[in-house]
């Protein structure tokens, strides 16, 4: 079946960004030109997407804007030969998808927010794309692309995942993992945010997932975890993985984690080199900073 419908949790604090996600919504921290949020919204819509429902937070609201119409500044730009390319940028995420928002009305953790959206996907199958991950594959399939081809092959729920440093894992999660096809893995089991002696493997679920509808059946399921106060959207996973099936493909494509430093000057750097406006006259500059710092 087609996946026609996907969601993206964007609720988050942003914590590990402040002060810079005080009063911007952290997904609006730009890359180059554009907010994060837009990268993800356009790589799910290269992949066919039609549907797509932003689970947002109080104080959210720009991200509302970003994919509304401005009319006075439309008015402004609108037939102005000078600024048509201008006018083509900020007309884009307002006709890219029929977009839909709603509100985590507590901050309650991955799997809450993704069962706000039960009703709007129904009995379809549908993608997850996790708001802090933009993650880019320019010369080839998009990510989401990559795991709903899966999906619609096998039949059964599957997470995008790399493998990540040793001891970088903990930060995330570790899955138990059986070969099953090229770089399609079958899945046996996750535990989030690993000690050293648990990790099964270095590979962890990276900001993408398709999911059956019935996910939400063990979301209900899924008990709260003690320690974090709320349920792992993960062991909502494991359930799933013992009683349907759950795979998990080694996606192409490189991620930058837009809820960390690091990671936004990272995409911001490799971003702008392939920028086809800036790209040549960054490549100069970086240049001349890197004899500079020898």
């Amino acid at each position: 079946m087609k996946i026609r419908k996907a969601i993206i949790p964007a609720a988050g604090l942003g914590t590990r960004v402040l002060p810079a996600s005080k009063s911007i919504p952290k997904e609006m921290l730009n890359i180059v030109d554009k907010p994060a949020i837009q990268y993800i919204v356009e790589e799910a819509v290269a992949a066919g997407i039609e549907e797509i429902l932003i689970i947002t937070n109080r104080g959210k609201g720009a991200i509302e804007d970003h994919f509304d119409h401005s009319f006075e500044l439309e008015a402004n730009l609108r037939g102005n030969e000078s600024k048509k390319k201008i006018f083509d940028d900020i007309m884009k995420p307002v006709n890219m998808a029929n977009i839909y928002f709603i509100r985590q009305k507590e901050t309650k953790g991955l799997a809450d927010a993704i069962y706000r959206a039960k009703t709007f996907i129904g009995n379809e199958p549908f993608a997850i794309l996790y708001g802090d991950d933009v993650i880019v594959n320019p010369d080839g399939q998009p990510v989401i692309g990559q795991l709903c081809d899966a999906y619609e092959k096998y039949g059964c729920g599957i997470v995008g995942v790399n493998e990540v440093p040793r001891k970088d894992v903990g930060k995330y999660c570790s899955l138990d993992i059986t070969p099953l096809e090229g770089n399609v893995m079958k899945c046996n089991d996750i535990i989030e945010k690993p000690t050293e002696d648990q990790i099964m493997s270095c590979y962890s679920i990276l900001g993408r997932v398709v999911m059956p509808p019935e996910i939400f059946d063990y979301i209900e399921k899924t008990p709260v975890n003690k320690k974090a106060g709320e349920v792992y959207f993960t062991d909502s996973l494991v359930l799933l993985a013992k009683e349907k099936g759950l795979n998990a493909i080694d996606f192409v494509g490189t991620r930058y984690d837009m809820g960390n430093k690091l990671g936004i000057m990272k995409a911001n750097c490799e971003m702008a080199l392939m920028h086809d406006e800036i790209g040549e006259d960054f490549k100069k500059y970086i240049k001349q900073l890197a004899k500079e710092i020898e």
